[in-house]
């Protein structure tokens, strides 16, 4: 169907793209490190995915298993270790964390240059300002890349984004608006004390949605060909589903990604695209 933007075979050429450049390294590979806290079988299932991604391009990977018990100062250790380990380029510490650790510490202790999930302030700040030496988050950058893939130039539209969190709404907020090729987009970010929200939704050229809330947007919540980007991973009647009635909207939106293989595989992709970006950065250091 031509509508459906198909994310998954995007990540794929990107993914291919990688995997050449990365066979033509000589010396060390990049390398990835993964940090699980306990067993929670949802991120036991994304470190696994990203780690088949990490094997398919020829990035080297570690994960460090740790009790969901460890203290904070115990895991800060691990992290400072692997910060002075010249062989990891990428720290990733899958969230969520148990109770006991403060996030806002452990995303400031991984090192501005491997943080490859982008949400170091150091990074986040120079994403606001438009610096292009720091590391992007990898949802945000995907949602980017598949714009540019699939030839939507945000230039002048108005778009509508649906969730103010730090690790969507915010950064994708700023590289919309920025002054460069592939923004200059008129970005309003919506939230649950928006009022009249389907008057802010309507006026979308390009809506996303990343509330995550199933089949949240309806069709009475889109004009008539407007491109629809669904961000949203919910789980329901063990299938995923996403922020998006696609079933609803399809007929009336120009252009749609579906969940899964829509979003969903342009942030794996993006992890590893920024894992040799930041061996690159380590090795014209």
């Amino acid at each position: 169907m031509g509508k459906l933007i198909d994310g998954k075979q995007i990540a794929a050429d990107i993914r291919s793209v990688l995997k050449e450049e990365i066979s033509k390294l000589t010396g060390r590979k990049p390398g990835l490190a993964f940090i699980l806290v306990g067993d929670d079988p949802a991120s036991m299932a994304y470190v696994r995915m990203k780690e088949k991604g990490c094997h398919e391009t020829g990035i080297i990977s570690k994960i460090l298993k740790l009790p969901m018990t460890i203290t904070q100062d115990k895991l800060l250790a691990e992290i400072t270790a692997l910060n002075e380990d010249d062989t990891i380029d990428g720290i990733l510490v899958q969230q969520p964390l148990p109770s006991q650790i403060c996030l806002n510490r452990i995303v400031e202790a991984v090192h501005p240059g491997k943080d490859v999930d982008g949400f170091h302030p150091m990074n986040i700040g120079k994403l606001l300002l438009g610096h292009d030496d720091g590391l992007i988050s990898c949802t945000p950058l995907g949602i980017m890349k598949l714009l540019e893939k699939a030839k939507i130039d945000p230039a002048g539209k108005h778009v509508v984004i649906l969730g103010r969190s730090n690790i969507v709404g915010k950064p994708l907020a700023a590289l919309l608006m920025q002054k460069k090729a592939g923004a200059n987009a008129t970005v309003t970010v919506a939230h649950s004390r928006s009022q009249n929200l389907s008057e802010i939704t309507l006026s979308a050229d390009i809506l996303i949605a990343a509330l995550g809330k199933p089949h949240f947007v309806k069709k009475e919540m889109i004009k008539e060909g407007a491109i629809v980007i669904d961000v949203g991973i919910n789980r329901e009647n063990n299938h995923l589903v996403g922020d998006v009635d696609l079933d609803d909207v399809l007929p009336k939106c120009s252009r749609i990604t579906p969940v899964p293989g829509g979003v969903g595989p342009m942030t794996i992709a993006m992890l590893l695209s920024n894992t040799l970006h930041s061996f690159q950065q380590c090795v014209a250091s």
